[in-house]
């Protein structure tokens, strides 16, 4: 009789325990601004991984294990959504397919295999651009009015993301020449623009089936291009490097960053959200004075002055605005 109230009591305290931890994750899942930091923040090592690693890990390869290995977490815990989606899944296979295509299979492939032929600077220029495709593609394929108020938070916030990347030093982008993986990667910056702006045509799925079949079908899609360019020499190596790059962008830049960007765009819709992404350099700034001991400048200040105050000026309520 003891044992049994004692068990009744832990099982009630574990029940309450998952029941507050249920409402706080629920909590965090409608604070879209929250929620698009945080993507941000687990993307800003994407570049800096893909950059290092270069030498030594094939770029398709990889995006494929990335997304592999992001499909195998995943389905653990999606599993009983899926079956409960699947008719939803069917029904709505062909845009699936094209935001697999566009926000998995292309962009994380040409930005990996571009930062083998052009700098992280150059890198990070092109990414910076993806806001102002956003709302271009946003009026181009749904008439979405940009705003006074959002055109000028995203060139002051392009201006202060300009700051971190040049670091300060405007001359640098005299030095730049571009070439084919800065053209890579822009596509790839048009590719994800796309994706953002077409979250608003996704079925209404469990977040999780969502990252499932996009993380699935993007890996399928990869397939012929693994194949052909491990047959081409460049074998994807089983070794330390190899297996630190997979966990890292398998986890953080693909589904903690995407089930946060994805409920972000959600709520709050494509042009605020990509907004967010110029923060990007101010996150990067940030991991190289912590982690690798560089010095915080004047110019970090002025960058992320500028930046925090376009993401500011952008998404104030329409109330605010008057």
């Amino acid at each position: 009789m003891i044992l049994s109230s004692g068990s009744t009591a832990l099982m009630d305290s574990t029940n309450s325990a998952e029941a507050t931890l249920t409402r706080r994750l629920t909590h965090l899942f409608d604070r879209p601004y929250l929620l698009l930091v945080l993507a941000v923040l687990f993307w800003s090592g994407n570049f800096i991984i893909g950059r290092a690693v270069h030498m030594a890990v094939p770029p398709v390869g990889l995006a494929f294990w990335r997304w592999s290995g992001g499909t195998m977490i995943v389905l653990g815990f999606a599993w009983s959504h899926l079956k409960h989606d699947w008719p939803q899944i069917v029904r709505h296979l062909p845009i699936l397919l094209l935001l697999s295509l566009l926000g998995v299979a292309t962009f994380n492939t040409l930005v990996y295999t571009g930062l083998g032929f052009t700098t992280a600077i150059s890198g990070l220029l092109m990414q910076s651009t993806m806001p102002i495709i956003i709302m271009a593609l946003s009026y181009l394929l749904f008439r979405e009015a940009i705003t006074r108020r959002q055109a000028a938070g995203v060139v002051l916030s392009l201006a202060g993301a300009l700051t971190i990347i040049m670091r300060g030093d405007w001359a640098v982008l005299r030095a730049l020449a571009l070439n084919i993986g800065d053209v890579l990667i822009f596509i790839a910056v048009v590719s994800y623009a796309g994706y953002s702006v077409l979250l608003r045509k996704r079925p209404a799925l469990h977040p999780l089936s969502f990252l499932a079949v996009t993380f699935a079908t993007g890996t399928v899609m990869l397939l012929p291009f693994y194949i052909w360019e491990h047959m081409a020499g460049l074998p994807m190596l089983l070794n330390r490097t190899t297996l630190l790059a997979v966990s890292y962008v398998a986890i953080f830049p693909s589904i903690l960053s995407y089930l946060c960007y994805n409920r972000g765009v959600e709520l709050v819709g494509a042009n605020r959200a990509g907004l967010f992404i110029h923060l990007l350099p101010v996150f990067g700034s940030l991991m190289a004075i912590l982690f690798l001991g560089e010095t915080f400048q004047p110019f970090h200040s002025v960058g992320i002055a500028l930046i925090l105050g376009g993401i500011f000026l952008a998404t104030r309520s329409r109330s605010a605005t008057g």
